[in-house]
């Protein structure tokens, strides 16, 4: 059998002008979030197959690609018919996040303000955007109760994306925000089951994709009550442009929502409005669900127009960190769609490489030069390096004009060719 050379479905092999443009919006994530006072923190790419298996995920379980024993422990499994994996590629951030918190929070910052960037895996179809293998960017604070993480996040993610796109001319976009307490005060309210709840908002979170029609089909072949599913799309029928929280909430029933969930939207929208660029669109969106079901209150997701996907997403989980410590922690997360923020990117830039951003010079040098001629040349090209350009030393080709095509395209626009006597 032959070696193949292509990567596996859902993986990819990037170029270096991929990479420049890659580690340059890292960069200017790294940079954004520091100047908010976020530390970069790093975890493994293998989790405990318990910890990604607990019910936290959401669809992303099914998704996950396990990792089998190893040895003797492997062999043991084998023999007795047990199971045969412990591990398991990450699918998130978010799960080893809430593992690292409690396993280090006595040598940390209280709150604590986290970034981490890093590859996660899902065994997903793949399309546009969409990966097996894909780079995620998630800013976290952990240990803060109040509405002052959802103001930072927010604040912090919208800023770093409007310099981002100001590179490609794009400075409209949209966050939307609700509470997951009003979906469950709604659907309470419409008489669903608490214990039904994950699965009623699985179908909800569809609604973009199958319109409120093909919720509502969804919800009664899943086996839920008619009424209840056609009392629960009613709510979402009473929504208009531009509704605040509190009218829609006073829409779907004075005692299905609590004031407070009220008072904390209407704290976070005021708050943040101010702080962001005019062309950015802050709504309050009690269609959004996101999900995961380990978020508890505030949801929030970001999306431009003309794309059907969102490029960044997150809310509060005050639950899930609890359950690695034994004790309450509350904590707020966004997670930024870094491939599809690449996505977006290479699509405005087309066919033009991203541009370097240092001086960048070929010495070409032809085959036989002396030794004495050889020492002068890297000499030059060190001093020219000191003082802050990229320089490369290369053999003169043969076809000269198609070797300085292919570093023209590769960012080089000063060369200096070197012959033998």
């Amino acid at each position: 059998m032959g070696f193949i050379k292509t990567p596996i479905k859902g993986m990819n092999d990037f170029l270096p002008s991929d990479m420049r443009l890659r580690e340059h919006v890292i960069g200017m994530i790294k940079e954004t979030y520091a100047t908010y006072g976020f530390s970069q923190i790093e975890t493994p790419i293998m989790e405990h197959l318990e910890n990604l298996t607990g019910k936290q995920g959401g669809e992303n379980e099914k998704l996950i690609f396990p990792v089998m024993k190893r040895g003797a422990d492997l062999q043991r499994a084998l023999e007795k018919n047990g199971e045969l994996a412990d591990s398991a590629l990450r699918y998130d951030l978010t799960v080893p996040l809430s593992r690292y918190y409690a396993n280090n929070s006595a040598m940390l910052t209280a709150p604590f303000k986290s970034l981490q960037i890093g590859n996660v895996f899902r065994a997903d179809k793949p399309q546009k955007g969409r990966f097996r293998q894909f780079t995620q960017c998630d800013i976290d604070i952990l240990g803060d109760s109040s509405i002052l993480a959802e103001i930072e996040l927010i604040s912090a993610t919208t800023a770093m994306l409007t310099k981002i796109f100001a590179e490609v001319g794009i400075s409209r976009f949209t966050v939307h925000v609700n509470d997951r307490r009003i979906l469950k005060g709604m659907a309470k309210s419409a008489g669903f089951d608490e214990d039904s709840f994950d699965t009623v908002f699985i179908i909800l979170d569809k609604m973009d994709k199958i319109g409120i029609e093909g919720v509502k089909e969804e919800l009664v072949n899943s086996g839920f009550d008619k009424n209840a599913v056609e009392k629960y799309a009613a709510m979402f029928e009473k929504i208009t442009e531009g509704i605040s929280c509190g009218e829609f909430c006073s829409l779907i029933g004075a005692d299905a929502i609590d004031a407070s969930v009220i008072q904390s939207m209407d704290g976070i929208l005021s708050c943040v409005k101010p702080m962001i660029s005019s062309d950015v669109s802050l709504v309050f969106d009690p269609t959004l669900v996101r999900g995961m079901s380990y978020y508890t209150g505030t949801i929030f997701e970001i999306t431009i127009d003309g794309y059907n996907f969102s490029i960044a997403g997150g809310g509060r989980y005050d639950e899930m960190i609890g359950k690695f410590c034994g004790q309450k922690v509350c904590a707020c997360g966004f997670s930024i769609g870094f491939e599809r923020i690449i996505t977006i990117l290479k699509d405005r830039l087309g066919d033009k490489a991203f541009a370097r951003d240092k001086k960048c010079i070929a010495i070409l040098v032809e085959n036989g030069v002396e030794a004495e001629r050889l020492a002068e040349v890297f000499a030059n090209a060190t001093k020219l390096r000191e003082e802050g350009n990229i320089v490369t030393v290369q053999p003169l080709n043969k076809n000269a004009k198609f070797q300085i095509q292919k570093l023209e395209e590769d960012g080089y626009t000063q060369f200096e060719k070197v012959y033998k006597n």
